[in-house]
């Protein structure tokens, strides 16, 4: 005997499906493919909080610290970040975006941006007017 899923279990599934294909979408629009996603993501979280250090990277993009030396080399290597010495403890580093860096993320955050806003010309009012409240929602989702 086949059971219902309950209506929560129902919309999780659809749009966790949504969700996917949107951002598959919003991924590929690509300007610079010599960074990867996953040093966008580390330099966004750079840009956004300030200088931190390689720990507090790794614990705010939720990936192993050995795996963000490795990411934060890639950044440095290709002058998207700078590392100084912390002042109080010389032997650990600060790492800072670099205006080179932050042209790259505006790049990528400009063709993404624009491919979504060419999309949305092709939606009814009603459906902009859902999607706008829809926004809160996510991003409530997405902070919890």
């Amino acid at each position: 005997m086949s059971q219902t899923l309950p209506d929560h279990a129902q919309l999780a599934s659809a749009l966790r499906l949504s969700l996917l294909r949107a951002a598959r979408r919003l991924r590929a629009q690509r300007v610079n493919t010599a960074a990867t996603l996953s040093q966008l993501s580390a330099l966004a979280t750079i840009c956004k909080s300030g200088p931190l250090s390689a720990g507090e990277i790794a614990a705010i993009e939720r990936v192993q610290p050995p795996s963000m030396t490795k990411i934060l080399a890639s950044l440095e290597h290709s002058g998207w970040i700078e590392r100084t010495s912390q002042p109080e403890d010389r032997r650990q580093s600060i790492i800072a975006i670099t205006p080179a860096g932050r042209d790259l993320l505006a790049e990528e955050t400009r063709a993404r941006d624009e491919w979504l806003a060419n999309r949305l010309v092709e939606f009814s009012a009603e459906d902009l007017r859902k999607l706008g409240e829809a926004v809160e929602v996510l991003d409530r989702l997405g902070s919890e």
